[in-house]
């Protein structure tokens, strides 16, 4: 609770001050939220002490800003069908396209937890394995099976079935007027606010939407016509940080399969434990995450020894040719985690000494540009230590 001096104008006034400082506080750990989800993204893995210290800074920070309440948050909490043991059952299913062959020979057992990334390089099929299951396309030869309970949500790349001359409210309509959650019954116009999507844009003619509001649009209709298997083609690719953040809560929550094609490394981590592998015109199934999958790749190709022969000379070749550390660069890489750690600290500290002095406008100002230039050095911090680290490996 936070105590004010003066009276209701004076209360109005001081209010409005501090939600401006909230807000730019939240919209600056957003921003650096945002640089080190990147920096998570195209990092293979923790090969190092300090990149390690760096991913727990990441998971606090993203634990940090899941815990601040604004009204933008989304909240996924839809209500899903039931469905029975009988999923989707391929059994020595072939597929082709006149000029390719997709599938040979393949079987595949679903069940009613599974969730499965399918992974592999552009072009292999893996969004035409997607088709089949959603009865877009049919086997050449082979069963393919699918529960009489089964209702698929199919979140594709392509927006499927989306009248953009209609008016955002009306599109949802035609799905439901009401929602039904887990604690309750919500009105279209509700949810629509939960989605980002202000009560003044309900009326908005969908093609007026940007690309990243329409495929927010198309989820929610997916969501809210209660699926119990969910098919997610690249869900990375235009969804908000905001939206795939609440996408993964919602899809540990969910009760029924889920099954994402995606290159995003972070995210297949977040949403399966079995890998479906498009390799050398076959299919592998692995039993874990992506990560893991990918470094028991690295494995298979170390343990030839040509291979590791070639990988060793290529190793020092890039070590001989690498930019090595200054004097004064390794001084610098031996403090900058401290120095970071000091930084946070300093962050907090000056945060708390805004809830502290809220009533004092001058003292608010001098902490206010404390927190700024704090924040500037933090960001600055962290590309050093970025680059340096490349160095450093």
């Amino acid at each position: 609770m936070i105590e004010y001096q003066g009276n209701y104008q004076d209360y109005v006034r001081l209010r409005a001050e501090q939600d401006e400082r909230d807000a730019a506080a939240l919209h600056k750990k957003k921003q650096l939220y945002k640089q080190e989800l990147a920096w998570m993204r195209r990092q293979p893995q923790a090969r190092a002490t300090k990149q390690e210290a760096r991913i727990n800074r990441f998971k606090n920070l993203k634990s940090d800003l899941s815990g601040m309440s604004t009204s933008s948050d989304l909240e996924i909490n839809f209500q899903t069908s039931r469905i029975g043991k009988k999923v989707i059952n391929f059994e020595q299913v072939d597929f082709a396209y006149p000029d390719k062959t997709i599938l040979t020979h393949f079987n595949l057992l679903i069940q009613n937890k599974d969730r499965i990334g399918i992974v592999g390089e552009n072009g292999v099929g893996k969004s035409t394995l997607l088709h089949l299951m959603n009865g877009d396309l049919q086997p050449s030869s082979g069963k393919l099976d699918i529960g009489e309970t089964v209702r698929i949500g199919y979140f594709s790349q392509q927006i499927k079935d989306m009248d953009e001359s209609k008016r955002v409210i009306n599109y949802l309509q035609e799905a439901a007027d009401e929602v039904t959650t887990a604690v309750g019954a919500s009105s279209v116009t509700s949810f629509l606010e939960q989605f980002l999507f202000p009560r003044s844009t309900h009326g908005t003619v969908i093609s007026k939407l940007s690309g990243g509001e329409k495929k927010r649009l198309y989820l929610l209709k997916i969501l809210i016509e209660k699926p119990n298997v969910l098919l997610l083609d690249e869900p990375t690719n235009d969804l908000d940080i905001a939206t795939l953040t609440v996408l993964e809560s919602f899809l540990q929550d969910f009760s029924g399969p889920v099954i994402t094609v995606s290159h995003d490394r972070y995210f297949l981590d977040k949403v399966a434990n079995k890998i479906l592998a498009f390799e050398h015109n076959t299919i592998r199934k692995f039993f874990g995450n992506y990560t893991d999958y990918l470094d028991e790749k690295a494995f298979e190709k170390d343990s030839s020894a040509m291979l590791v022969k070639k990988e060793a000379a290529k190793v020092e070749k890039e070590k001989s040719e690498r930019k090595r550390m200054s004097y004064f660069e390794r001084q610098e890489w031996a403090t900058i985690e401290d120095d970071i750690t000091a930084l946070e600290e300093s962050i907090e500290n000056i945060e708390a000494a805004m809830q502290e002095h809220a009533s004092d406008y001058g003292q608010l100002a001098s902490l206010q540009h404390d927190l700024d230039t704090a924040n500037e050095q933090l960001f600055e911090k962290y590309e050093r230590y970025e680059y340096l680290s490349e160095l450093e490996q």
